[in-house]
């Protein structure tokens, strides 16, 4: 690797791509079979197309999933993928409260208690044992 190039550098080189991005932008207008390939190996570890690192990229789809409004084993398939990319579960439910703006609080609502499933806590469970008075 040369000076000054990065690993997800030399990936996108290995792979006939380059890290500027406004050569990404022209190829995927023109809707580059190798970009687009490589942008929809779903791998954990093969992000390299993105040049996010793998807990970002997680997150992202995490928040695209939610846009989409994604059946549960999506979510739970992506919430093991960022977990087992680094990220926390703060980080997942933050990632879930911030795609409201975009996505409309009705689909955050609803995507709150598969997001809870996913990271081992039941929701309805924890609802059937609250008691709201503290009294």
């Amino acid at each position: 690797m040369g000076r000054g190039t990065s690993i997800a550098d030399t990936e996108l080189r290995r792979a006939g791509m380059s890290a500027d991005y406004r050569e990404r932008l022209r190829r995927l207008a023109l809707h580059d079979e190798d970009l687009v390939g490589s942008m929809l190996v779903t791998h954990p570890g093969r992000v390299a197309a993105s040049t996010l690192d793998p807990k970002t990229c997680a997150l992202v789809r995490l928040g695209a999933l939610v846009a989409l409004d994604a059946p549960c084993t999506s979510y739970q398939w992506g919430i093991q993928w960022a977990l087992a990319a680094g990220a926390t579960a703060d980080e997942i439910v933050g990632t879930l409260m911030a795609v409201a703006p975009a996505t409309g609080v009705a689909r955050v609502v609803a995507a709150a208690p598969e997001f809870g499933l996913a990271l081992g806590y039941d929701l309805d469970a924890a609802f059937e044992s609250w008691d709201d008075d503290p009294g």
